[in-house]
């Protein structure tokens, strides 16, 4: 089966893709902020660039999108076309995502990963979210004088 666009409409709309402020990433971080965490974004200083970060809880937390990092759901399947290329490029991804999380691990950080698939179980998800991070903040939403 051969494509059905031609290279520059293909590299069109790979370009198009975005890495940060994906429609998941924001889902968590509305529900992170929801219930009272607060974070920091994508630092350069950290492997892999995590999404989100919480510092003094040395806490990371990647949001991967099930195709581009191969999850066992039914959105993480190869194509069909091209299938020795994308078998190629997302076992290099994989690699890369556990080479990065085991730098983290060496550095002391804790490290969730979070599936594009189960930002759609807001309920699920918000539980995952606290197990990882314990509870948020007490001073959270509080006023200097209160």
């Amino acid at each position: 089966m051969t494509d059905r666009l031609t290279p520059a409409e293909r590299s069109a709309n790979m370009a198009r893709i975005r890495g940060r402020n994906t429609k998941p990433e924001l889902t968590v971080r509305r529900l992170l902020f929801g219930m009272g965490y607060r974070y920091h974004l994508h630092p350069a200083d950290l492997p892999g660039r995590p999404d989100i970060v919480f510092r003094k809880r040395r806490a990371v937390i990647f949001i991967h999108g099930c195709f581009w990092h191969s999850h066992s759901c039914s959105a993480g399947r190869i194509p069909k076309t091209r299938t020795e290329f994308w078998e190629s490029k997302l076992l290099g991804n994989k690699q890369r995502d556990a080479r990065q999380q085991d730098e983290l691990g060496a550095l002391g950080w804790k490290v969730l990963v979070v599936w594009e698939c189960e930002t759609r179980d807001p309920t699920g998800l918000t539980e995952k979210l606290r197990t990882f991070l314990g509870p948020p903040s007490l001073t959270v939403g509080k006023s200097a004088a209160g």
